[in-house]
């Protein structure tokens, strides 16, 4: 984690920020590795600057933090220590008067509060340095798409008429985190008119005959994900379906042709 911390104290410099303030819990578990905070609550800070890290979060998750990160001085936040007295020590102890923050990742009453913290309050986002990933990452992503294919395999043969979507979604969640893994996000499974729907919430529909069955999920392995959607006919597929499906192939494939011909930006490379 030390050279994502070095290229993030680069760009720091490149903007002219003293410190930075980091809020988004993908962006703290990218730069810590510790991955327990919810993307749902406000949970921890990281605040960093030129010659030091810290980590700020409750005394719910301290002793993690403790045990599993080891470059980032650990504050605890209490009743006795806010987190607005807490910034406002180390912005004293730093001189750091120019701050970086990600305005997309605070909600306005956290903006309100933090610029009672700070002299200057700069946008700044570090997805400029996690969209090229380096030979781990792409080995980690790699990881999580075999095991996505392997679970597509394993999820075919449990599709059988009179199981419900609802009862299918819970096959693939409970095969990825058998073998290891977790969920992206919850799978969605779509049967019949079901499967025209965006992001379909799966639900107590049966599986009858001559299906469209849309299978949407993706295997969460060592903080990295993978996103798979695969549509599948059950029963005899008609000629409509068939043409349907190889529309979306042929485009599929242009679509990966253009993203990997020679001569453009290494798009492969990026998020």
């Amino acid at each position: 984690m030390n050279s994502r911390l070095s290229q993030l104290r680069s760009l720091m410099t490149k903007r002219n920020l003293d410190a930075a303030l980091i809020s988004s819990v993908p962006n703290i578990t990218y730069l810590t590795g510790f991955s327990h905070f919810s993307k749902d609550e406000r949970e921890a800070f990281l605040f960093i600057t030129k010659a030091k890290q810290y980590i700020l979060t409750d005394g719910r998750y301290s002793e993690a933090v403790v045990n599993k990160i080891n470059d980032f001085e650990l504050i605890e936040i209490s009743t006795k220590l806010s987190l607005e007295k807490a910034l406002k020590l180390l912005v004293e102890k730093h001189d750091a008067k120019k701050v970086g923050i990600d305005h997309y990742s605070i909600t306005l009453a956290e903006h309100k509060k933090l610029s009672s913290c700070f002299k200057a309050l700069k946008h700044f986002s570090i997805e400029s340095l996690r969209i090229i990933k380096d030979s781990s990452e792409i080995t980690a992503i790699e990881k999580a798409c075999r095991l996505g294919d392997k679970t597509f395999k394993r999820i075919l043969g449990k599709v059988k008429e009179g199981i419900t979507e609802k009862e299918l979604a819970f096959e693939i969640e409970f095969f990825i985190k058998k073998s290891g893994a977790d969920i992206s996000f919850p799978p969605i499974v779509a049967f019949g008119k079901n499967s025209s729907i965006p992001h379909h919430k799966s639900a107590d529909k049966k599986l009858e005959k001559n299906s469209i069955v849309l299978l949407d999920f993706g295997v969460r392995l060592n903080n990295y994900c993978s996103d798979m959607t695969r549509t599948v006919f059950f029963g005899s597929a008609n000629a409509k379906f068939k043409k349907m499906y190889q529309t979306v192939l042929d485009a599929q494939q242009k679509a990966i042709k253009a993203l990997t011909s020679d001569g453009g930006p290494e798009r492969s490379r990026m998020d």
